[in-house]
């Protein structure tokens, strides 16, 4: 296969009605929902999105359980595997091998699988019979030597390899001494939504007559709240209307290791700086439809996270999707999403910045709408049906080149 990117601008209404001509069956290694997780999120929404343009293929999902919790998953989970048994990778590679499935989707992040670095998803891959596509949701730079080893041996056993971004393209490249030759660039899905009225979508979630600010996704130390709520007191002197949203609960992981402890340093911090008028915790995994209502009905989107090298944010995705004025950190993700001002970025673990920036754009209507559209229209080439294409459109090609050298072995 030839090395491209995948331009999402000039994927056409042609390109995504073909999605519809050739069925491909497509198995799906990944966390799932009920399990609280982006990744496991992520999988859902794409296969969804995929099923519209394949329903004659219904997706076959792989799960990947931890060891404290039993889920209680829907019926197109067919197999479950015990992330920390080696045994438990091989009996399902086996059982994927006997299946009719056409390709193999490995959703990647180091965490999810068992071993050290993750390391016993190669030995599922030794035992693997199906060609592979994998999305690789972490790409460190400057990587510990096992990491090296592990994603080499993935891009080696992998048909096309997935990135979200050009940066991960050359982080690989660089830090690796990956080539590229199947590498693909599709980026993160978000919701397809129209621009709504923002009173309107205020009224819709109870917040009318507030200036909102808003973070959302699976709390941990790293994500940086205790950064904002330092500078709202600034804010808040000069827009009493005021209200910062933290949306959504706890990691799991994080809840289970060390209980609320994070949460209830923040909790503490609202009081000690007064700000109870101007903070709302939201401690819920919410529903896409809900994000979606707080995100329209947010002003100001903040991700002022921690780590420089997170190359994935689904939440910042999101609200580039809806459409939102957004301040962020300079993590790698942002400064790709966020260049040709896009957004407003702001140094790590600063306050002041925090304070400044979030100042300007709510004292700046017209500022914040034109970088509202500038994200919006950005944006659309990252809505789920653009990308379902795309993955169908790299399942099928894949597929093609697997049956084409299987003929020429059956010919010889």
């Amino acid at each position: 296969m030839q090395s491209r990117v995948i331009n999402m601008e000039q994927l056409s209404a042609v390109d995504i009605s073909k999605a519809l001509l050739q069925r491909v069956s497509a198995a799906y290694v990944s966390t799932f929902p009920p399990r609280e997780c982006g990744i496991a999120t992520f999988t859902r929404d794409l296969t969804r999105a995929i099923q519209m343009y394949n329903p004659l293929a219904r997706p076959q999902i792989v799960a990947l359980n931890d060891e404290a919790e039993i889920y209680n998953y829907p019926g197109h989970v067919r197999w479950q595997i015990a992330g920390e048994d080696p045994e438990s990778y091989r009996e399902v590679a086996r059982a994927l091998n006997a299946s009719p499935v056409d390709v193999v989707s490995i959703q990647h992040e180091f965490g999810i699988f068992g071993g050290k670095w993750g390391a016993y998803l190669l030995v599922f891959l030794k035992e693997l019979r199906k060609p592979v596509v994998t999305t690789l949701h972490t790409v460190l730079p400057n990587p510990p030597r096992a990491a090296v080893d592990i994603i080499r041996a993935l891009y080696a056993r992998s048909a096309a390899t997935v990135v979200m971004t050009p940066a991960a393209r050359e982080i690989l490249d660089r830090d690796y001494g990956i080539d590229g030759a199947r590498l693909r660039i599709i980026p993160h899905g978000v919701p397809a939504v129209s621009m709504q009225d923002p009173t309107e979508a205020k009224a819709r979630v109870g917040l009318s007559g507030r200036m909102v600010v808003s973070s959302f996704g699976l709390i941990n130390s790293g994500k940086g709240i205790e950064d904002v709520l330092d500078a709202l007191p600034t804010v808040a002197a000069r827009f009493p209307q005021l209200l910062y949203l933290v949306l959504g609960e706890t990691h799991p992981v994080v809840r289970r290791e060390q209980g609320e402890e994070y949460r209830t340093r923040l909790v503490r911090q609202v009081h000690r700086l007064g700000l109870e008028p101007y903070v709302k915790f939201n401690n819920r995994f919410l529903s896409d439809d809900e994000l979606v209502r707080y995100l329209m009905a947010t002003d100001i989107y903040i991700t002022p996270y921690h780590n420089p090298d997170q190359i994935v944010s689904g939440t910042l995705s999101y609200a580039m999707g809806c459409g939102r004025a957004i301040v962020s950190t300079p993590y790698l993700y942002a400064k790709d999403a966020l260049g040709e001002d896009r957004g407003v970025l702001i140094p790590f673990r600063d306050p002041k910045a925090i304070a400044d920036a979030l100042t300007r754009l709510l004292g700046n209507p017209a500022l914040r709408q034109q970088i509202q559209q500038r994200a919006f229209a950005y944006g659309k080439q990252m809505r789920w049906p653009r990308v379902a294409a795309a993955y169908l459109s790299l399942f099928r090609e894949v597929r093609m080149h697997a049956d084409e050298r299987g003929a020429a072995v059956a010919s010889y």
